[in-house]
């Protein structure tokens, strides 16, 4: 089979392999596919046109393009990035006809980069599967799309092959109208279509709306649509067996040898010598794709290699160890438990740290048993023993070690006020309660570092004058998150959290 459907896992509009390709033979999918090449160089043939990909290229395959990949010789890896255009389409109208075109003359281009970057972030995400990853990698893919839209719509015809053009990136008025176009000669191709039917549409003159034509691809009107009826009669002539006087006539040319003729024009040979060559070369059972995937370590390499600062931010980030809170309730005697020290309860009760001790605060005022603590937790219930427990109260705080230490050698606002600015460290925070069975309702509580920073900034400036603006965004961020679930246990009840920045999470687990 020449279409290729892909999976989508996790239920992820994002599909991504990394590989050594050694061939990958000629196929076509519906969705859009984005082609970064990490290490070495790989072939990409790509309809009519071959290219060479080296390190550091970006190539994007626009839906139903045939292409295949072989490899050059040399050891390569390459990321092949899927986007499922079902899903990304419900957010940019004729996202599925869009063509875009990365072939630039400069490799160090700046729009360039940006994509790189999010296409290492993307990877990178995949790979350590954080908490919250897949909202992460959905967002960098809305970000992949809009840098897409914004810079690589652009494009001309420079010998044989499309190439960005740069001067008329920014040109959103002209883009729109040449993906209303594209997208009106690609849904009616097969028919007869004129320069002038187009044009009604457009609400132009057939010279004016010829003249935009030419002046963005280097085509006229009647080459572009030559060019979309052969590169879409591909697909029959590989894919079926029909005769060409009938894929002629299915891709809407009038006469068989003026299909002959516009098909040597872009791919050198007569179509029928293209299916004698290329039949054998097809996606299919018989014919599978030979590559072998990269691993982790390998691709994070190239990434680091590649795109430095993505690769340093996430390693920093693997770097915070979590914060982990085990209660098991088989072995501890948690009425009769004594905690001898409770490193949270004494920095909270410091009086610079007053501002910032609301959720602290609130748990303190359950009047609750403390049953475990850390320097940035507590663990406490209201339950009595011997007999089941049926709540708990757990509060964490994300803050570090060095943090903690300069929170408690100073006791001006002032300076809490900048330690905790400074502090933007993302921390996972997870509390596994063993011997808990049964159903739970769980309540969670957070504060974010914006509320504590505005909190402690009315303490020290209560005379402040704000705008409207600032008084409402000071409202906004005086507001926690109160957040419920329900849950079912066998034994261990399990909770994890991702918190940024000076932050805290109360979480209230009670029986059913």
């Amino acid at each position: 089979m020449l279409k290729e459907k892909n999976i989508y896992k996790d239920e992820l509009p994002v599909n991504v392999v990394v590989a050594n390709i050694e061939e990958y033979p000629i196929h076509f999918h519906d969705d859009m596919e984005v082609v970064y090449v990490l290490n070495g160089s790989v072939t990409l043939r790509n309809g009519y046109y071959t290219y060479t990909l080296k390190q550091g290229d970006i190539f994007i395959l626009n839906d139903r393009e045939m292409h295949s990949f072989t490899s050059t010789g040399e050891t390569n890896m390459v990321m092949m990035l899927q986007l499922d255009l079902s899903y990304f389409s419900k957010y940019y109208d004729s996202l599925k006809n869009n063509f875009f075109v990365t072939d630039m003359e400069d490799d160090s281009d700046e729009s360039l980069e940006v994509l790189r970057s999010i296409l290492a972030r993307i990877m990178m995400e995949i790979l350590q599967k954080g908490y919250g990853y897949e909202h992460k990698v959905i967002e960098s893919a809305h970000n992949l799309i809009a840098c897409l839209m914004s810079d690589f719509q652009y494009f001309v015809m420079e010998d044989g092959k499309f190439v960005n053009e740069a001067k008329n990136k920014g040109n959103k008025i002209l883009a729109g109208r040449l993906n209303r176009i594209t997208d009106y000669m690609y849904d009616n191709y097969s028919r007869k279509l004129t320069l002038n039917e187009i044009a009604e549409r457009e609400h132009l003159s057939i010279y004016y709306l010829s003249h935009v034509i030419k002046e963005a691809t280097g085509l006229s009107f009647q080459d572009l649509l030559s060019f979309i009826r052969v590169e879409e009669s591909e697909k029959l002539l590989l894919g079926t067996s029909k005769k060409i006087g009938a894929i002629a006539e299915e891709t809407g040319f009038s006469a068989v040898r003026y299909y002959i003729k516009h098909f040597q024009t872009w791919y050198g040979m007569h179509p029928l010598e293209y299916r004698k060559q290329f039949t054998g070369k097809i996606s299919s059972r018989e014919t599978l794709a030979q590559y072998e995937r990269s691993a982790p370590t390998e691709i994070e390499e190239a990434i680091r290699q590649q795109v430095k600062g993505v690769y340093t931010d996430y390693i920093n980030k693997q770097k915070a160890r979590p914060v982990i809170v085990d209660v098991n309730i088989y072995e501890d005697d948690y009425m009769g438990k004594r905690i001898k020290s409770n490193g949270l309860k004494e920095l909270m009760e410091r009086e610079n740290m007053r501002p910032v001790a609301g959720p602290y605060e609130l748990l303190i005022s359950l009047g609750e048993t403390v049953i475990a603590s850390g320097p940035n937790y507590m663990v406490t219930t209201a339950s009595k023993f011997p007999g089941s427990l049926n709540n708990l109260s757990i509060l964490v705080y994300n803050f570090s070690e060095a943090v903690e230490t300069d929170l408690k050698n100073t006791r001006s606002k002032e300076n809490t006020l900048n330690i905790i600015r400074k502090y933007e460290e993302e921390i996972e925070f997870l509390a596994r309660c063993s011997g808990l069975s049964g159903e739970f309702r769980i309540s969670r509580y957070k504060t974010f570092r914006h509320k504590i920073i505005s909190d402690l900034e009315a303490q020290i400036h209560p005379h402040s004058t704000y705008s409207r603006r600032e008084e409402l965004v000071s409202q906004w961020t005086s507001l926690p998150v109160i957040e419920f679930a329900e849950f079912t246990s066998s034994d261990t009840l399990s909770l994890r959290a991702t918190l940024k920045g000076f932050s805290a999470e109360l979480l209230l687990i009670d029986r059913k």
